[in-house]
């Protein structure tokens, strides 16, 4: 049967999140966007695990799931009577910010670990706060080698996963151009084929990563790492498995079972905020052929730019873009349903009222928003929503968009409809 998990967001209690970011607000919208299993995040945070204990309950599957109790009643919206629908699982997860110094460079590594069970999650807990102040943040900075926080959680329980969040980001990630490493050697050592996955970002996919060989022995995921409930699955990781537990996903991972988890939907990774290299205070960007000309400088201020995951990723290849290996996971990429509703009216916003409206109006009618987004006939979406956006979707699937790229921390800007469009009929193609 087939899953869809998003196993990388936050709590209320991160920096820069959002304060509506409770259990049963991630498990209500993680039911809009169609996803089986969440991660929990934070787990690390005092308060936020306390808050876990007391709104969710073991599924007796290595997962957990909202108490009855705290289900947004008092929303309708998926509650239709003929829908079966299984309550959103909820998976432990936590992500750590690693500071320190090796081999004469400072280094920030994000990571993300999962656990099968709290008792689990309280021993990690109990040796990571003698290193470090968790209740400081939801993303707990600690000034511990990424090696030995991986030492640290698989003496608790070797059955925890330890995976590099976002690995190619430039300040805080495993491969980032700012302070990261070369290979997932140099930073794990020993304990690298114990690192069963990376997460590849939004600024990368799994076909840009395909171009590095040495990631061959590795699961990619992705993940939303969503700061506000409305950004779960912006992208998530499609599983097949015969029954639904941790055990299973572990197993999956460890194991590279490709018809376990066969696909990942992802961002358009132009779309993500350090794709193109760049620098934001003087609006500056430029793919690394430019780079290379300006010797990676700025050329409006002269200081370094921030070079970004597509550079990156290339610097590190060993194979040409567009390579597949065989036996390797698939992927969609997409753009959001409320993005492509804003695009079709020609709002300004995606949050608008007008906006809101339909995009609920479409899921009740649609199931979720994957669903719609990835399954949807067009005969039967045509039927429940306006014409333009029916076109937006397929548009969405085929590709055929305008994605101007971020760079230094601002996304992209994504165009599903030009200006001639609007005015004229029949159009099929973008300008």
């Amino acid at each position: 049967m087939r899953y869809i998990l998003d196993l990388h967001i936050h709590s209320a209690y991160a920096r820069a999140c959002s304060k509506s970011l409770s259990p049963e607000n991630i498990s209500y919208w993680a039911r809009m966007k169609g996803l089986d299993v969440v991660g929990t995040g934070d787990f690390t945070h005092p308060k936020w695990l306390a808050e876990l204990k007391s709104k969710l309950k073991e599924s007796g599957n290595g997962l957990f799931q909202l108490n009855a109790e705290y289900e947004v009643s008092e929303r309708k919206i998926l509650d239709i009577p003929g829908k079966d629908i299984l309550r959103t699982q909820f998976m432990l997860s936590s992500e750590v910010s690693c500071i320190y110094s090796k081999g004469g460079k400072v280094r920030r590594v994000h990571i993300l670990l999962y656990a099968p069970d709290l008792q689990t999650v309280e021993k990690i807990n109990m040796k990571l706060k003698k290193i470090g102040r968790l209740e400081s943040d939801g993303r707990p900075i600690l000034g511990l080698d990424a090696k030995h926080l991986a030492e640290i959680v698989f003496e608790v329980n070797e059955q925890c996963m330890v995976v590099p969040a976002h690995a190619w980001t430039p300040w805080f990630a495993v491969f980032g151009s700012k302070s990261g490493f070369d290979s997932l050697e140099e930073c794990f050592e020993e304990l690298t084929p114990k690192i069963y996955a990376i997460e590849t970002g939004l600024s990368s996919d799994l076909l840009m990563n395909y171009q590095v060989s040495a990631l061959d022995r590795v699961m990619l995921m992705s993940n939303s790492d969503a700061h506000s409930s409305a950004n779960l699955a912006r992208e998530a990781n499609i599983f097949e498995l015969p029954q639904l537990s941790y055990d299973a996903i572990w197993n999956a991972v460890k194991t590279q079972d490709i018809a376990c988890f066969p696909a990942t939907i992802e961002f358009y990774p132009e779309e993500g905020m350090y794709h193109f290299d760049g620098h934001r205070l003087c609006q500056v960007s430029m793919e690394p052929k430019e780079t290379k000309k300006h010797f990676g400088l700025c050329p409006t201020c002269k200081k370094p730019l921030t070079i970004g995951v597509l550079n990156r990723v290339r610097e590190l290849s060993d194979r040409e873009y567009g390579y597949i290996p065989d036996g390797a996971q698939k992927f969609y990429r997409l753009v959001g349903l409320d993005d492509i509703i804003a695009d079709a009216f020609g709002v300004v916003g995606k949050k608008t009222k007008r906006v809101m409206k339909e995009y609920q109006r479409i899921i009740t009618q649609g199931e979720s928003e994957l669903s719609v987004l990835l399954e949807g006939s067009y005969v039967e979406l045509e039927k429940i929503t306006d014409a333009r956006i029916v076109e937006g979707i397929r548009r969405n699937r085929e590709g055929d968009l305008y994605i101007e790229p971020g760079f230094d921390g601002q996304y992209g800007k994504v165009k599903v409809f030009s200006e001639q469009d609007r005015v004229t009929s029949g159009q099929n193609r973008l300008l």
